[in-house]
């Protein structure tokens, strides 16, 4: 019934089933059931290119938010070494710091 509902639908796939012989009946369902496979097949493969452009703008996403994050975080580093090259001449916590861990002073071990 499926072969006879196709053969009205489309003229040009027309199906006599009365001088048909069964190696066109076959041939007929076998081009049916291919035609439904490739039909499937192309689904699939535009969900998996829907899938795939999604996953890439997430991913151009993520990557400039950490750009983002690495650009204030070398901002960051470069500020506090500006802050320690001006500091270190004046910091005293070194000769302390020798003292405490040598044990010199009498006070800490």
């Amino acid at each position: 019934s499926n072969v006879l509902s196709r053969s009205s639908n489309h003229p040009n796939r027309t199906l006599s089933l009365c001088s048909g012989s069964s190696d066109n009946i076959k041939k007929v369902m076998r081009r049916e059931k291919n035609r439904i496979a490739a039909q499937k097949s192309r689904m699939r493969q535009t969900q998996k290119a829907d899938s795939l452009h999604l996953e890439s703008e997430n991913l151009e996403k993520e990557n400039a938010a950490l750009r983002k994050e690495v650009k204030k975080l070398k901002e960051e580093a470069k500020y506090l070494s500006s802050v320690l090259t001006t500091h270190e001449p004046l910091c005293t916590v070194n000769e302390c710091f020798f003292f405490v861990s040598t044990g010199t002073d009498g006070t800490h071990e």
